[in-house]
């Protein structure tokens, strides 16, 4: 199945980056950088096990395993935007997120630490 999400132009990447860097950065920067990183996780953890949400802007599923149609998915993480982005980049590590309750994950399968940061 082809990626709902698309990766963003990568100059657009970078600029967006500098301007969360900065902290000028605006809402559109938030959607354009986790749905781009979104995108890059379902091309390196392909699956639909489990449901990544980062609201308002996007959910996928993700990881190989039992495949899910219908309702709650058996497993899910959820976290905002601004750790999403710092998760993808490396600037937080995927064990200090979830301790520190910036994550939250339920389920099987949950476990992003192999994929990320991402590339």
């Amino acid at each position: 199945m082809p990626s709902r999400l698309r990766r963003a132009d990568p100059h657009a990447v970078e600029a967006a980056l500098a301007r969360v860097t900065d902290g000028t950065r605006e809402q559109a920067d938030l959607r354009l950088l986790t749905k781009h990183f979104l995108a890059l996780l379902e091309e390196q953890a392909p699956g639909r096990s489990v449901e990544v949400r980062v609201p308002p802007y996007a959910a996928v599923q993700v990881v190989e395993g039992v495949r899910h149609t219908r309702g709650t998915p058996p497993a899910v993480i959820e976290t905002d935007a601004d750790t999403w982005i710092a998760l993808a980049t490396g600037e937080v590590g995927w064990a200090d997120a979830l301790a520190g309750g910036r994550v939250h994950a339920s389920g099987e399968r949950t476990d992003l630490s192999p994929y990320l940061p991402l590339g």
